[in-house]
This record gives structure tokens, C-alpha cells and sequence, in this order.
């Protein structure tokens, strides 16, 4: 069964997926899939799940200074697994975690039904000591835009919008979610245009 994490019905694009479209005329979004986690009139914000980076989740922590180097190795099997990901091109120096909603602190955001997002180091620590959330995907840096630009990009076909689920979101095949996206939807890559207003 499909885990869609769809907020409640409205005008707005929290908690679903943005698809990059062939025509998209900024090279650091091609092929992306974003996880819109905040939208209203005042503008959107969201991260790019499918852009991995070389950095490991270890690495970070040692960075950080919340473990030593020697500590790595006894970092719980799926804390040592998380692939840290370009969230996108604003402020690349922070950090986001999206997260199931079996771990809450006062600072986590709810996106949508079952997935938070948490933007403080109290959530790392717990992800270290194994006492952090079922599922979740770290990223530096995120996307945002302005009052009216994202819908203005929308109606450009610059983006495709559909609604996100848990295991794409939190899948680990991250060089093939763009197609497993487009696959859910039952979109064939071939088909899709660049020509807005165009089948």
C-alpha cells in the first residue's frame, strides 16, 4: 500500500513533491525532486531529496564536534547510512532533517501527516545515540522562493507537482527517485515536454 503524505486539501504545496521538468532553465535544479515543506502566499521552502553529497552523515557529526572520529564506528547501522543531500543552493551551511513523526522536539515543524521537518542539533544528537526518528533523510542547504514565484514557475512548466510518498521521500535509491516519481505518476520520461501548454 502507497504512504501518501499529503497534507489537507488546499491551494498550497506543503508536503508534495516538485519534479524539475525538462525545460527548466536553472542547471542546479535539473532532474530534482523537492520536498515542498513550507508554502503560503508569503513564498515557498523546500529540499532537494535526490542530489547526494560526498559528505557522510558520520563526517558531519565529527565536524560538528557532537562525536569523535573513533566514535563513528559505533554509530547505531542506520544512523551511519544517511546519505546527507544538497537541500539546495540557499545557505548551504544549515542544516534540515525530514523526519517520520515519531520524534517531535519544540522546534519540529509538522509538514504533513507523519513527516516533520527539525532544524536543531537536539535532533542529531538523538540520531547518534539511536534515539531519533524511525525514518529520516539529512540535507545542507534548501530551496526558496519568493511571494509568487514558485506559482509563476509552476504555470511556466518549470515544475510538475504531485503528492509525496514516505518510501520515495525516505527511499535510499536516491540516483533513481526523479523516475520513480515520474513512475508513480505513470509518466513515461520520454513524453515529457519542455513547451508549456503542450501534451
Amino acid at each position: 500500500m502507497k504512504d501518501n503524505l499529503q497534507g489537507p486539501a488546499s491551494a498550497f504545496l506543503d508536503g508534495q513533491f516538485l519534479l524539475a521538468m525538462p525545460g527548466m532553465s536553472d542547471d542546479r535544479f535539473a532532474r530534482s525532486v523537492i520536498y515542498v515543506c513550507a508554502h503560503s502566499e508569503e513564498g515557498a521552502m523546500g529540499l532537494i531529496i535526490n542530489q547526494p553529497q560526498q559528505l557522510s552523515f558520520p563526517d558531519l557529526l565529527v565536524q560538528l564536534g557532537m562525536i569523535e572520529e573513533d566514535e563513528a564506528i559505533r554509530l547505531p547501522d542506520e544512523t551511519r547510512k544517511i546519505v546527507v543531500r544538497h537541500g539546495g543552493p540557499v545557505d548551504r551551511s544549515r542544516g534540515f532533517v525530514l523526519h517520520s513523526g515519531d520524534y517531535m522536539v519544540e522546534s519540529s515543524l509538522a509538514v504533513s501527516e507523519g513527516v516533520c521537518l527539525t532544524a536543531t542539533v537536539d535532533i542529531l544528537r538523538a540520531m547518534s545515540t539511536g534515539n531519533g526518528p524511525q525514518r529520516a533523510l539529512m540535507a545542507l542547504g534548501y530551496s526558496g522562493w519568493g511571494a509568487g514565484q514558485l506559482e509563476s514557475e509552476i504555470v511556466q512548466n518549470g515544475w510538475l507537482t504531485c503528492p509525496a510518498s514516505a518510501d520515495i521521500l525516505f527511499g535510499t535509491d536516491i540516483e533513481h527517485t526523479y523516475d520513480r516519481v515520474l513512475a508513480s505518476l505513470g509518466i513515461d520520461p520520454v513524453f515529457l515536454s519542455s513547451d508549456a501548454g503542450h501534451a
